[in-house]
């Protein structure tokens, strides 16, 4: 058994391996070793404290929430925005293969300068009429991004990032427009009507439910507007605020212009004008349902909440498969062929219209959504064609319509699971119920509320709006410049050479025997 050491036998033995040249070496890699380990204990410490904050002393500045930017939902927010500026080049070949070949280069000169103006009216006054607090009818700060924090609100999210993806969605609403416009509307009219919309009618029409301290967005609460309906009005990411709003302002300008020349409707004995190249205007709507992926989904504004996220482009795709199909099967007795302008119609029909519920309804009631927004596109271009209402592409029946069904819907639909979206996680403490799972009529009735002040008040102005360039003699180009193609009238081209649209001007070749 192995003799216990006192204390003066150690140091005696620590005397002696003092003189040992190799214990020597030993002892000093032990002490550096020991400080190198102390060293950076207290580096990670000093590291980690700087990463996780310390306790705020009376000295420290105060941290406010929108100084903090989370990394990874700003990187999301930026993805969707990516997407859904995407749609831009989807309307372009949507809008421009439902056109006749006479109309495209103005659709694609439209679509590009709209973009253009939109970006820097958004930047200028749209965004700070529409996410600026202020009152509840406008905001009134962040006028030509000034005084902005470092994110927006209590998002977490940059709030040029923020930014970025509001105004896709704002040149989202401005192209709907367009659509219904197309062949007769002259360029300085598009560019005043665009001046309109984009820097005044959808940003304040858009603050009312999307503002801060909005009236929509407070509604039903103790002292706002209507406190009695018990809840406010929810559009998780536009149905009403960029596509109803979009939509009805596209209503207004083909009342106001007319249909184009040449147009013979059903009930007069005629037929639509055929579109051009649908091949252009199916993958066009195909390129409109992948960037759809950022419209919704990102709405989310966090990519935390993972079970939302993904909630929400499930429901997305089971809308759109849902419509394409309705639309297509419905569609089918009316002229007894597979038509694919009614299926493309019908699946974009399908994804405006679960754009608002998409959050708080099941897969199950996505699918049930999606497959009346089908039926609602074709009864919608019939009730246009009846009207003489000349809308080339359907962007009435489309967004304007299946805008309003997707808003209501939320309130038979909403499931009872879900509350909202957040930073870090969902809070589903206080979940939206609809009528058809046993909550009655309230979120139905605040929904009903929301829609039809925003669809009227978008309507009236517009159509005064509409009016107004039609009074200055700019909203349609004259009669001579739309008999002779109003891509040669306005853009002094067109969009394909000649052989490409005359048997005459293709090349001849004998062909020997």
């Amino acid at each position: 058994m192995e003799t216990k050491l006192n204390l003066r036998d150690k140091l005696r033995r620590l005397g002696e391996r003092a003189h040992n040249p190799e214990w020597r070496r030993y002892g000093y890699l032990l002490a550096a070793g020991k400080v190198l380990g102390i060293a950076l204990v207290l580096s990670v410490i000093a590291l980690a404290s700087n990463i996780i904050g310390t306790e705020v002393l009376a000295a420290d500045p105060v941290v406010k929430p929108n100084d903090i930017i989370n990394p990874l939902n700003t990187l999301w927010v930026l993805l969707a925005a990516f997407l859904v500026f995407g749609m831009q080049v989807g309307f372009t070949m949507l809008e421009a293969g439902f056109c006749r070949s006479r109309e495209t280069v103005n659709v694609l000169m439209e679509c590009v300068v709209d973009t253009a103006l939109c970006g820097l009216l958004f930047y200028a006054w749209g965004f700070a009429f529409m996410f600026g607090s202020g009152t509840p009818w406008i905001g009134t700060k962040y006028f030509f991004l000034q005084g902005i924090p470092a994110t927006y609100e209590t998002t977490g999210v940059s709030f040029l990032a923020f930014w970025l993806f509001q105004f896709a969605f704002a040149d989202t609403c401005s192209t709907i427009t367009s659509g219904a416009m197309i062949g007769r509307t002259g360029f300085m009219g598009d560019l005043i009507y665009s001046f309109g919309v984009s820097g005044f009618i959808y940003p304040i029409i858009g603050h009312w439910a999307w503002g801060p301290d909005g009236f929509l967005a407070s509604m039903g609460s103790k002292g706002n507007f209507l406190p009695e309906l018990g809840t406010c009005f929810h559009d998780f990411a536009g149905s009403t605020v960029v596509h109803t709003i979009g939509g009805f302002v596209a209503l207004a300008g083909a009342i106001a212009l007319g249909p184009r020349l040449g147009r013979k409707f059903k009930r007069d004995g005629g037929a639509p004008m055929l579109p051009h190249d649908l091949v252009m205007a199916t993958v066009g709507g195909l390129i409109l349902w992948f960037g759809w992926y950022g419209f919704n989904p990102g709405s989310t504004l966090s990519i935390m909440d993972f079970e939302g996220s993904g909630r929400v482009a499930a429901n997305t795709t089971l809308a759109a498969c849902a419509a394409a199909l309705t639309a297509m099967f419905y569609g089918y007795p009316k002229t007894k062929k597979w038509d694919v302008s009614y299926t493309v119609n019908g699946f974009l029909a399908g994804l405006v219209a679960i754009t608002c519920p998409c959050y708080w309804v099941s897969p199950a009631g996505s699918i049930a959504i999606g497959a009346v927004a089908g039926v609602i596109v074709v009864v919608g271009v019939d009730l246009l064609e009846w009207l003489r209402i000349d809308d080339p592409i359907g962007a009435v029946p489309v967004h304007g319509l299946n805008g309003i069904w997707g808003t209501l819907s939320l309130g038979f639909f909403a499931c009872g699971k879900y509350g909202v979206t957040g930073p870090f996680a969902a809070d589903n403490t206080a979940p939206l119920t609809g009528l058809f799972y046993g909550g009655g009529t309230t979120v139905l009735a605040a929904q009903a509320v929301g829609s039809l002040i925003i669809t009227a008040a978008t309507f009236s102005v517009s159509l005064l709006l509409m009016y107004m360039v039609k009074a200055m003699g700019l909203l349609r180009v004259s009669k001579a410049g739309e008999l002779q193609g109003i891509d040669n009238y306005e853009h002094g081209i067109g969009a394909y050479p000649e052989y490409a649209l005359k048997q005459s001007a293709m090349p001849q070749y004998d062909i020997e025997e």
